[in-house]
């Protein structure tokens, strides 16, 4: 049975995206929570937050807090790899045609980064289900939208796909039929690949659509041009019909006004995070932070979870 529960931080780059990511994850772990913070994004701010080395190997930062970094060349290498042995499973015959030349096309392919991160996410899904909360500091706007986007946009391809192999099979009769245990079983390679695909960017998108297995933290910064940006973060999950689990507004000075985001944003839950004199690095000072402005992290929508935690 799932358990761990994502929560993703979006937001246009110098918002303070990875400071908040990492300062909840901290937080939540101080209330018990087992949680793995996943650094997404190519820059890899994390190392310098903690000023510890992060790897693809998870370290443990404090109690019940680990955190790794992703390396982004080595799962589009990995993701590569996967599509090629896949089209050597399924077309062994070409070999004899010495098309294999050709497959090498597919790494300037569009879309590697999104498809090389989806990937990344549903490995570490797979090893720390069991962990409370999975928060992921995610990549760039574009990267992270697109992030999202796969799923529903691979469905609509597949889909096709599929329509297409089964108007095939059943015009040109390319099942090949197979003897096993003295029955005749029907078996097409190529629709079967596709048919799981089905299944696994269903299963992807029903998982980010869900608001109570996946929650997007919106962050950003009271000037405007950090607003038009989140904006179009919010109708661009909108259309894919992913809803923010709330809104935190960075770096808050005492002149700064929030009335146009709190309008604007309005039946969102906004939490307004205070402007540090202090960069925000090293252990020590996220969690004198923390315990200065435990009241923001307290009127964050997870504090439903933590009626659970002793």
């Amino acid at each position: 049975m799932e358990k761990a529960t994502n929560i993703f931080y979006m937001g246009k780059g110098g918002v303070g995206k990875s400071t908040s990511a990492a300062l909840n994850s901290l937080f939540l772990a101080q209330k018990g929570f087992e949680v793995l913070l996943v650094s997404l994004d190519p820059a890899h701010n994390q190392s310098d937050i903690f000023e510890e080395n992060l790897s693809d190997t998870p370290k443990q930062i404090v109690p019940h807090l680990t955190a790794v970094e992703i390396d982004q060349d080595r799962w589009i290498k990995r993701y590569l790899k996967d599509v090629h042995n896949q089209i050597n499973r399924t077309y062994s015959y070409l070999t004899s045609f010495n098309l294999e030349k050709y497959f090498k096309v597919i790494k300037y392919s569009p879309g590697l980064e999104e498809y090389a991160l989806i990937l990344a996410f549903k490995e570490i899904r797979r090893k720390f289900l069991q962990h409370d909360l999975l928060v992921f500091d995610m990549a760039p706007t574009a990267l992270s939208l697109k992030f999202f986007t796969l799923p529903s946009l691979s469905l609509i391809w597949i889909n096709h796909l599929l329509a297409l192999r089964k108007e095939i099979i059943k015009k040109r009769e390319l099942i090949t039929k197979v003897r096993l245990m003295k029955k005749e079983i029907e078996t097409d390679k190529v629709l079967s690949k596709i048919e799981d695909s089905v299944q696994e960017y269903t299963a992807l998108k029903e998982l980010f659509e869900d608001q109570e297995r996946t929650k997007i933290n919106l962050v950003l910064n009271p000037d405007l041009l950090s607003f038009a940006e989140s904006k179009r973060i919010v109708n661009g999950l909108k259309e894919i019909n992913i809803f923010l689990n709330q809104v935190i507004i960075n770096k808050i000075l005492c002149d700064s006004s929030c009335e146009h985001i709190e309008r604007e944003l309005s039946g969102i839950p906004i939490i307004q995070a205070p402007f540090s004199e202090t960069p925000l690095i090293g252990l020590d000072i996220l969690t004198r932070f923390l315990k200065e402005n435990e009241d923001v992290m307290l009127s964050q929508p997870l504090k439903v979870l933590m009626n659970g935690v002793k």
